[in-house]
């Protein structure tokens, strides 16, 4: 299996491939914590220089009934090359998606190809993908969401923008 921190070419990474912090990140758009920790390192990112950031699915489906759709649809938005536009999306809407019409919505919004779009979530075509990173996940130790990898160490604070702001700092200086 691979490390954690070894990075593939599939994966959603966003920010300077030269960053000082790479940030690992397992979430699910369902979750408040996760959100939350969306909006914290995305005010970050500027202050520490662009941070390297890669997001892996972790859809805790047991708490949130849509996770595992919300994750195929950042994945079918992926394939039309938008699904960091999709992944904010979800984030920033997460109170206002309740259900398959509202992630529609989103891929509307974001003038995706929504045939294509519908016909990919419809047929759960990237639900292997998604389901190879919960995979990787549990193999890597997270269980909850968010759980972060900082510079390859895993981070066990809170998703608080204060905790983020301290636990990179703290990575720069090692």
């Amino acid at each position: 299996m691979k490390r954690v921190d070894e990075i593939g070419n599939d994966e959603h990474v966003r920010g300077p491939a030269d960053a000082a912090l790479t940030v690992i990140e397992y979430a699910d758009f369902q979750c408040p914590y996760s959100a939350r920790a969306h909006v914290a390192l995305r005010d970050l990112d500027e202050r520490f220089g662009g941070i390297r950031l890669v997001y892996r699915h972790l859809p805790l489906a047991h708490l949130h009934p849509l996770a595992e759709l919300a994750s195929e649809a950042a994945e079918a938005a992926g394939s039309q090359d938008r699904f960091w536009d999709m992944h904010d999306a979800l984030y920033e809407q997460q109170r206002q998606v309740f259900d398959k019409q509202d992630l529609a919505v989103l891929a509307q919004n974001l003038d995706l190809d929504i045939e294509r779009f519908g016909a990919e979530v419809l047929e759960r075509r990237h639900r292997a993908r998604v389901q190879a990173d919960a995979e990787r996940a549990r193999h890597d130790g997270a269980t909850g969401t968010p759980t972060f990898y900082i510079n390859g160490v895993r981070y066990r604070g809170d998703s608080d923008r204060a905790s983020l702001e301290s636990a990179l700092s703290e990575a720069l200086g090692r």
